[in-house]
């Protein structure tokens, strides 16, 4: 009987830490008027996450833009000095530590209005999962819902700067 529970506690410790890993990975996000969707990819840093922009649907400036044709970058940033940033590249989410059911005390970077949110992630399955961005309590935020993809489109793998 022993050897069975122990068994059981084995089995929902590997359960959980595939829980924890499930939100590793390519993940494409709702689109938004300036950007369209995003592509993150998703790793563990650490005993956290951090999350990068991996291929954007709009990559570079449109023609009525001063920047025509180049590649967008972080122009919307409160710092100065990052605002040369390239988009394609850029860490957006950082901080998170898992607390059993999801990832809490993270922060999200959005580079279309330059603010930085805190956030939690949840996986909801192996091909979705929730974030969670805001300011102060949860209550007041936005939640987003992210649909795993198995890779990169071809159009832009080329063009992403390494990590």
């Amino acid at each position: 009987m022993k050897r069975f529970v122990g068994s059981l506690w084995l089995f929902a410790g590997v359960l959980g830490a595939g829980e924890r890993e499930a939100v590793l990975g390519l993940w494409h996000t709702p689109p938004d008027a300036k950007n369209g969707a995003a592509i993150v990819e998703i790793r563990q840093k650490g005993e956290g996450l951090s999350g990068r922009i991996v291929w954007l649907e709009k990559p570079l400036y449109p023609p009525d833009h001063p920047a025509a044709g180049k590649p967008k970058v972080d122009l919307e940033n409160p710092n100065p000095r990052l605002r040369t940033r390239p988009i394609l590249g850029l860490e957006i989410l950082t901080g998170f530590r898992w607390d059993g059911k999801k990832w809490v005390d993270g922060e999200v970077y959005d580079p279309v209005s330059g603010n930085t949110y805190r956030a939690t992630v949840t996986p909801e399955s192996h091909d979705r999962l929730r974030l969670r961005g805001y300011v102060g309590m949860p209550l007041f935020g936005r939640t987003e819902v992210w649909t795993r993809v198995e890779r990169l489109p071809e159009s832009q793998s080329a063009l992403l700067p390494s990590p």
